[in-house]
């Protein structure tokens, strides 16, 4: 009874002009979002199997770019490695791309690592391997991920044992194996390297730059870099004086120290590749601290959040200069765009009363607009 009430429902989507695989979306009972950005949204999903994640892609987000979502969906399908996230199906709609993956409930690295009493250098230490070892598994199979960051670092369970793997893949590069080298810009403020921002040729060793500012900032609680601007940042990592403030450096080791400089070096020749850094002693915990991290780490991100609220203020003010301006009769075009800036903005954040409140501002506008039109 059941298979023969699925040919219907797959007979009425083919009627109504759906793709084939769109008949996977009845297996799924879609939840909480658990994020969104530039293309889309994540959510959080039931499946025959259990829980999952599954990431939804706006094909109007990505037209003249679906190739983006194939190379992605090609990768994750190779992808067989205990500290990367795991590749679980795929569907479409006419109007979305659906990309199903093992749910990781455990959380981001550095939220984790708040709400624990003690996390030491040590734990660092081990942190970061386990992280490279996985950026060593892509670079062998010639896969650039070109956005390593915190938020993309997330534990797969609660479980104090849980491993850490890594995610998102939607900015990652295959290389034809040939000197292949890349030339989008990629990556995310304050983790590019400076040869991303600069627009020029790139490969691996981005990726390595971005491990050496997540080691750094994982030791102390704050990026190496914190310029506000492109053209300032890119001046900043371009010197790469990376500086060891006494009041936050003095218990961490000399091997640490010596770790992050070697891949946070502005020449990509010179920077060290994920087998170098694998290899480094550093990574063995030897001479790593027993000094607890973790209140340094609190008090960044709390500054962290008060930079959100201040960000939030701004937004709030632009909102109302949109206002302005449709009323003015500015062409619409930019608040469409501006609703999918300011919805990612407040899920990226993470608060959900932010989330909400924006998503009811945005839905007034939408219905104001309505009327008036």
């Amino acid at each position: 009874m059941a298979s023969s009430s699925f040919l219907v429902q797959g007979m009425l989507h083919r009627l109504q002009g759906q793709p084939d695989s769109y008949d996977k979306k009845s297996l799924y009972r879609f939840g909480r979002t658990l994020g969104a950005g530039t293309y889309g949204v994540v959510r959080e999903a039931d499946s025959p199997n259990g829980k999952v994640a599954v990431k939804i892609i706006l094909k109007r987000n990505v037209k003249g770019n679906e190739q983006m979502v194939y190379d992605e969906l090609e990768m994750l399908q190779k992808l067989k490695h205990p500290h990367i996230v795991k590749f679980v199906d795929w569907f479409e709609s006419r109007d979305k791309f659906y990309i199903v993956t093992q749910l990781a409930t455990g959380g981001e690295l550095f939220d984790r690592i708040c709400e624990q009493g003690k996390f030491t250098e040590k734990d660092g230490a081990e942190t970061i391997k386990q992280i490279l070892n996985a950026v060593d598994f892509l670079h062998r199979n010639q896969i650039v991920h070109r956005d390593l960051k915190p938020e993309n670092l997330l534990y797969l369970s609660k479980d104090l044992e849980s491993d850490l793997v890594l995610a998102d893949f939607g900015i990652a590069k295959m290389l034809d194996g040939k000197g292949e080298s890349l030339k989008t810009m990629a990556g995310s403020f304050g983790y590019a390297a400076p040869e991303v921002m600069r627009k020029e040729g790139h490969g691996k060793p981005v990726d390595m730059w971005s491990m050496g500012v997540i080691t750094y900032t994982l030791l102390c609680g704050y990026s190496p870099f914190r310029s506000e601007t492109l053209q300032d940042l890119i001046r900043e990592c371009t010197d790469a004086t990376v500086v060891f403030h006494e009041r936050y450096w003095k218990d961490v080791s000399d091997d640490a120290k010596d770790f992050i400089l070697r891949l946070i070096n502005p020449n990509p020749d010179e920077r060290w590749t994920s087998e170098q850094a694998l290899n480094h002693i550093w990574l063995s915990g030897k001479n790593a601290t027993e000094h607890n991290l973790v209140p340094e780490i609190r008090a960044s991100r709390a500054r962290s959040r008060l930079r959100r609220a201040f960000a939030k203020i701004k937004l709030a003010r632009r909102i109302q200069k949109l206002r302005e301006q449709e009323e003015d009769g500015v062409d619409s075009d930019l608040s469409d765009i501006f609703r999918e800036v300011a919805l990612a903005k407040a899920f990226d954040d993470k608060e959900e009363k932010e989330v909400l409140r924006v998503t009811e501002q945005v839905e007034q506008e939408t219905k104001r607009k309505s009327f008036q039109a």
